[in-house]
């Protein structure tokens, strides 16, 4: 069976058949194998994005003329300009190209968005497949399963993903996706056994998988976020008087992941709690003003560093030092340690590496780009096409992205990439198809 025998696709997107088969067997291999199989994830994600792009590009009436073609424009014009600048200015410093792929790959999305044919369940399946090549990578990636048990051990674990940050970082996207879907996946109606089933399982390890991940940005994200949720939640069945599903179901489900839950806290109780009160005196230096003294552990890394980032910025605040410049603030601030130059490359914080690298140019550009998703996803919502959980996942997750973003710069590595992209597409789809169907004469 051909992909556009089962695949939702508007008439109004009028993209040949053979064309559309091709996209979309390559979006849904970039969406399992991203993580499972990084090679062929990454062959993957070429052809579909630049298959998408150019599909906007000839196809895309209605589209192309739009806000994210005009910002891919920009985010390469920004990159240009710094490193022409810095050519003329300091070319030992600067790459051979400007080496445009630092903003562009953010815009991945625009192909993402256009296989998916704006409809709600193509969206959905393929969030799910991210979300098995998630699970089945952190048994095949890495140590596979004997690094689940040696995080009930104690150890710190990645699942074979990048790094123990970048694999909690996933798997909270996870669960705090599972804790908005929660009910749709419990809801009365076909296959709800197997459902219920499913979501115990994906939160449990999720769960899990967050806390023997340990890192305390995704924990601060998820205490954040997660209230938020519950709180819309009681808000709207409040005021739209219905129930979401069975308090029976509800409760049992609930019951069985805090059995779980509790389980796992109690075998990593140590652990946990060392973490958290690890560098509790690094904190008391930081509030009573006392940074030079701070030791160069994990939070004091992050801390030094950005401090030697404000010191190129203050240089260079407007257009910043070009797509090289985390490495140069690491490699050339003098007073840096000489072990920390030779472990780290980055500045564990993305917006201020976008500062460094292209200044306040830079930081208005993904200033842009997030209030253009926030106001798409918004207008799709109100416009009926964007279902509410949907439109609910997607401010939780910029909430928890705009957290999660400020002590690591995932949005410069792959996996921060996939998840952005995968996340994004999915909303500015719905954008697309509200443009064409009701909101286009408008516009």
């Amino acid at each position: 069976m051909k992909p556009q025998d089962y695949w939702e696709y508007p008439v109004a997107w009028r993209c040949p058949k053979s064309l559309l088969s091709l996209g979309v067997i390559a979006l849904l291999v970039y969406a399992f194998f991203r993580l499972l199989w990084p090679e062929v994830g990454s062959s993957a994600e070429t052809v579909m994005a630049v298959l998408g792009l150019l599909s906007v590009l000839i196809l895309g009436r209605g589209i192309r003329s739009g806000g994210a073609l005009w910002l891919l424009l920009a985010a390469i014009a920004v990159q240009v300009l710094s490193w022409w600048l810095g050519r003329m200015d300091h070319p030992q410093w600067v790459a051979d190209n400007p080496k445009i792929d630092r903003l562009a790959k953010l815009f991945i999305f625009i192909a993402v968005a256009w296989w998916l044919g704006g409809s709600t369940r193509n969206t959905l399946v393929l969030w799910c497949l991210a979300v098995i090549g998630l699970l089945l990578s952190s048994v095949v990636q890495g140590d596979g399963l004997n690094e689940w048990l040696q995080g009930f051990d104690g150890h710190r674990v990645g699942f074979g993903v990048r790094n123990g940050q970048h694999g909690a970082m996933l798997f909270g996207i996870v669960l705090l996706g599972m804790a908005v879907f929660t009910p749709r996946c419990l809801a009365p109606g076909r296959w709800r056994i197997a459902r219920v089933i499913g979501w115990g399982l994906v939160v449990g390890l999720s769960a899990i998988a967050v806390m023997i991940g340990q890192t305390r940005a995704v924990w601060l994200a998820l205490a954040l976020v997660l209230p938020l949720v519950l709180l819309v939640w009681l808000v709207s069945r409040r005021r739209d008087g219905r129930q979401f599903v069975s308090r029976r179901v509800l409760l049992a489900s609930s019951a069985v992941l805090l059995v779980v839950v509790v389980g796992a806290g109690n075998l990593l109780k140590e652990p946990l709690l060392e973490r958290v009160s690890k560098e509790s005196s690094v904190i008391g230096m930081l509030l009573d003003g006392k940074i030079e003294e701070v030791p160069y552990t994990s939070i004091g890394i992050r801390i030094h560093s950005w401090q030697a980032a404000f010191e190129w910025i203050e240089k260079r605040p407007l257009v910043g030092w070009g797509g090289e410049a985390r490495g140069l603030v690491m490699d050339h601030t003098e007073w840096l340690p000489d072990r920390v130059k030779e472990k780290y490359g980055h500045l564990h914080n993305y917006f201020i590496e976008i500062w460094v690298a292209y200044g306040a140019v830079g930081l208005a550009l993904i200033a842009a780009l997030a209030v253009w998703i926030g106001h798409a996803t918004w207008q799709a919502w109100r416009g009926g096409i964007l279902p509410g959980d949907m439109a609910l996942f997607g401010a939780s997750f910029f909430i928890y992205w705009l957290v999660v973003n400020q002590f690591e710069s995932y949005n410069s590595f792959w996996t921060g990439v996939y998840a952005h992209n995968i996340i994004v597409g999915g909303l500015i789809t719905h954008y697309w198809r509200w443009q064409l169907q009701d909101g286009g004469a408008r516009e």
